[in-house]
């Protein structure tokens, strides 16, 4: 059985760490947590799953007892009681701190230090209870401990101010991350708040208000101005302008009117729109969209992985070297020096908590993919933020991702006594079959130019050979449409020509009889999208097509592709990917989603463009570029390296400053105010760098 909670008032990312791997440890269970949503997912094993999730439950309360379990439905109510005590927090805490500034100048020593005790139990009585609490549960060493330890221990050594500064540090800094983890969340949340919840039912003449559970395909809704579009469909009636930046990252309004489709999450401009439903709740873009980004802030890539493993090996460490200078130094000199070790010590514990590395790696993740989401590029997960930082090969599929996949035949030629008209319908019955956009293109051009339907009746024996054309029997005579090797190879005679188009050969009765030119269009921004791919270092930009090297040469050379490979089958189209693996290569293949699945699959990081409302595309690639901009790719690998860096700056970063101020209280070169800039400072510091990449 699987299940999702919401964990509320866990305000320590090494915290769900070790309650992560406490839960991992119970029979049975599977469980992942993350800080930043606050999200936690348990997959359940056992033969009574229901008693099995009262144990969780349990363990979680045992772990620590302030964290409290939540249904979805319940997370608005939970989450306001939380900022209202946070409010509460910080009301005490300034109290607290206006406390300790006025006593400083309290003449009387024993009133002073009364006054200082009782404002150390103001601002530390929540932590002291959750360490007792803890530890009765024999949870020892977490944040609460650590921080407790070490006030106290200020305290014993009458560093009275100090003892209640580090609580107040530690308090303030817990306010101050949770504000800026929460500015992350609420980006994401901003993503998935893209769903309308109702739809305006057309019943009749009336017009009712229904949850989009209760929608059918084929059912009449009516969108509203300022209303989003709730499922996909088809405009049945009206004309407006549709918002689609939540969907595409785009600012740019599309114009739609009756026949259109229209796609859920989009916002209506301005004029009420009926529309015809054709997709499910479940199966509609904006729950895909949804759902992509729910799974792509759960998942964890190296570096988070990393972080978990050395959070093991870092805290117990520094705990050890903190009795180690506790009890061994004092020795040699018979103790005399032992209450100043024993400070150094307490220093020591409270830089020992890893919050600064555990947070920040995965909030640099989630801050990224939110802005990769803002931009209309869906990526899966954190995992392909790092593949995508170190792509130095990428290969594009040609139709539909380089070109515009719109076909139109450019020249129509006819050997010996046929016609342009006899070729020209020939092909196109032998391409009805076919669901390719060259295909479709060519019956296009047949219909507006006869105005007359393909009667299936006079095709016979029809064969579709991939990667080389038809062969049928059409008008009682055997028919060959397709490339100059498909012709060659059933003992044609004919002439390859050089075109800068597709050329469809075609052969009748056995002899040559001319051929049909189809070219396709170029985007718009595809010769940037190599021009950027190159400003970003990397070299080897290559195409894969299954069109004539002629086709393929003049498209890449018009773009500045480095290589073209052309006349390829789909398994042609792998080995070429395999082939820059095998070479060390890190390849990004950059397709359509739907012809290309293999050649998705067997690259290091698959790509598709115009994902858009494609079920093949989601389920294909690890990264969906919601428009038909190539340019995008260049946009993500940019971004992914960005993220990158930001999350490599935050784990050195973080390691290095805790090192050395550990160097330094170790040799009586710093206190107890550097200790808690190490763990809190550096945390904040983390926190807001991870924050630079939500910036587009």
């Amino acid at each position: 059985m699987n299940y999702k909670f919401k964990l509320l008032k866990i305000h320590c990312a090494g915290c769900a760490l070790a309650l992560e791997q406490n839960l991992n440890g119970l029979e049975g269970v599977k469980a992942e947590i993350n800080f930043v949503t606050k999200i936690i997912k348990l997959e359940i094993e056992t033969e009574k799953p229901e008693e099995t999730l009262e144990i969780v439950k349990k363990a979680i309360h045992d772990f620590d007892h302030s964290i409290e379990i939540a249904d979805f439905e319940d997370e608005e109510d939970a989450e306001k009681k939380e900022k209202k005590e946070k409010i509460a927090d910080a009301i005490r805490l300034g109290i607290a701190l206006v406390i300790m500034i006025c006593n400083i100048f309290v003449p009387i020593k024993w009133l002073q230090i009364t006054i200082f005790a009782l404002d150390y139990l103001l601002v530390s009585y929540k932590v002291l209870i959750s360490a007792a609490i803890n530890i009765a549960h024999k949870k020892i060493f977490d944040e609460n401990f650590l921080m407790t330890i070490a006030s106290i221990g200020a305290f014993i050594i009458q560093e009275y101010a100090e003892a209640i500064c580090v609580m107040l540090l530690f308090g303030i800094g817990e306010i101050l991350e949770d504000l800026a983890v929460g500015k992350s969340r609420k980006t994401i949340k901003s993503l998935l708040e893209i769903k309308q919840p109702y739809a305006n039912l057309v019943d009749g003449d009336s017009e009712v208000k229904v949850a989009l559970s209760d929608i059918k395909i084929g059912d009449i809704i009516r969108v509203k101005p300022g209303e989003r579009v709730p499922l996909d469909g088809v405009i049945e009636n009206g004309t407006s302008y549709l918002d689609m930046s939540a969907l595409t990252g785009e600012t740019k309004e599309k114009i739609v009117q009756a026949g259109d489709e229209v796609l859920s999450g989009s916002i209506n401009g301005a004029s009420v729109l009926t529309v015809k439903v054709t997709k499910l709740e479940a199966e509609s873009t904006v729950s895909k969209i949804i759902a992509l980004v729910e799974e792509a802030t759960e998942s964890k890539a190296k570096s988070e992985k990393f972080i978990s493993r050395f959070s093991k090996i870092y805290t117990p460490t520094v705990i050890v070297l903190a009795l180690i200078l506790m009890f061994i130094p004092p020795i040699f000199s018979g103790y005399a020096n032992f209450a100043t070790f024993a400070y150094r010590a307490c220093c020591f514990l409270v830089v020992s908590c890893p919050c600064a590395l555990v947070i920040s790696v995965p909030l640099s993740y989630f801050a990224g993919i939110g802005a990769f989401a803002r931009l209309g590029i869906m990526v899966k997960g954190a995992n392909y933020v790092d593949v995508l930082a170190k792509v130095d090969a990428v290969v594009f599929d040609k139709t539909g991702t380089l070109t515009e996949g719109n076909f139109e035949i450019s020249e129509i030629y006819a050997a010996g006594e046929h016609t342009k008209e006899e070729i020209l319908e020939v092909t196109a019955y032998a391409e009805s079959f076919s669901n390719h956009r060259i295909a479709k293109s060519v019956l296009k051009a047949y219909k507006e130019e006869t105005n007359k339907e393909i009667n299936n009746a006079w095709i016979n024996d029809y064969t579709e050979i991939a990667g080389m054309g038809v062969k049928a029997n059409i008008f009682m005579q055997d028919v060959l449409v397709g490339n100059a090797k498909h012709l060659s190879s059933n003992g044609i005679n004919m002439i390859e020509v050089q075109k800068s188009g597709t050329v469809l050969y075609v052969s009748i009765a056995g002899e040559y009889a001319g051929y049909v030119v189809i070219e396709d269009i170029v985007k718009k921004d595809s010769e940037k999208a190599i021009k950027d791919l190159k400003a970003l270092g990397i070299k080897d930009i290559s195409m894969c097509t299954g069109d004539e090297e002629n086709v393929a040469k003049a498209i890449s050379s018009k773009i500045g592709l480095t290589n073209a490979y052309a006349s390829l089958l789909p398994e042609d189209k792998v080995d070429v990917i395999v082939s820059k693996v095998q070479e060390g290569k890190t390849v990004a293949f950059v397709g359509d989603g739907i012809n290309d699945a293999p050649s998705l699959a067997n690259s290091n990081v698959g790509i598709a463009m115009g994902g858009l409302g494609s079920d093949v595309a989601v389920q294909a690639s690890d990264v969906v570029i919601m428009t038909d901009e190539p340019s995008k790719v260049a946009v993500a690998i940019k971004k992914a390296k960005k993220t990158k860096r930001i999350v490599l700056e935050n784990i050195f970063g973080s390691i290095g400053i805790k090192v050395a101020i550990l160097a330094l209280i170790a040799f009586g070169f710093s206190g107890m105010w550097l200790a808690v800039f190490a763990d809190v400072g550096v945390s904040l510091i983390a926190i807001l760098n991870s924050l630079r990449a939500m910036l587009k």
